[in-house]
């Protein structure tokens, strides 16, 4: 396992109950970070690797798309070192069935979420004076815009481009912002969905994980505003 120092680090995870964020919840855990999962559910759900980790604490019912709510949440929080934003959905339509409300649904789940986390993120790791890493999760629909995913992918785009701004914002205050931009991912929800593709093409999870960790942490002194293909060969 590299060496990538978190001990004494207080790292925000959005989307911990789904299998990217548990496996970025154990990667972290593992190099001594205590995890700040908040969450729509009420409680941890039972297949969540992290539950029961004195150092994953996860607080329930927070709404990810709430401005008052995400406020509310980073201001309570002891510090940030860390922000990782995970939380999201996939949907795809044609255009000519795609509704008003699917759009609005995919922006507000995608878009919307990542831009209120980086605005809290960013305004407690200015207050601290001392910087912080922030990771994006974008799609690499985002730039190959694939038929038939018109509202997916303009919420994906929207959060590559919301990566780059705050990263040109915030260079001058040591705070390094990046996404990564994956493929299919590996997870079983995937496989299901698709039985007969080259599974073995995916990323997986864990594979995943390495890379977010290593732009979350202190290790990482020089990229920002990048859009980083973690695609497999897929």
């Amino acid at each position: 396992m590299p060496a990538m120092p978190f001990s004494n680090l207080h790292v925000v995870v959005t989307g911990a109950t789904g299998g990217l964020g548990g496996a970025v919840v154990q990667r972290l855990l593992a190099a001594g970070a205590t995890c700040h999962l908040p969450m729509a559910e009420p409680a941890p759900p039972a297949h969540a690797p992290w539950r029961g980790h004195d150092r994953a604490r996860a607080t329930p019912g927070v709404a990810l798309a709430d401005d008052a709510a995400v406020r509310a949440y980073y201001a309570a929080l002891p510090a940030v070192d860390a922000s990782i934003h995970l939380a999201g959905g996939f949907a795809m339509k044609p255009l000519l069935d795609t509704t008003l409300d699917d759009y609005h649904q995919q922006h507000s789940i995608n878009a919307l979420t990542c831009f209120l986390c980086c605005r809290e993120a960013v305004r407690r790791m200015t207050a601290a004076g001392r910087g912080g890493r922030i990771v994006n999760v974008a799609s690499r629909s985002a730039l190959t815009a694939p038929a038939g995913q018109v509202a997916y992918v303009a919420s994906k785009a929207e959060v590559c481009a919301i990566t780059q701004v705050i990263a040109a914002e915030t260079r001058d205050q040591g705070i390094l912002v990046n996404a990564v931009l994956p493929s299919i991912i590996d997870t079983p929800a995937n496989r299901a969905a698709m039985p007969t593709a080259d599974h073995a093409a995916w990323p997986r999870p864990e594979q995943l994980a390495e890379t977010i960790a290593f732009l979350a942490s202190p290790a990482n002194t020089l990229t920002s505003g990048a859009l980083v293909p973690v695609y497999g060969r897929a």
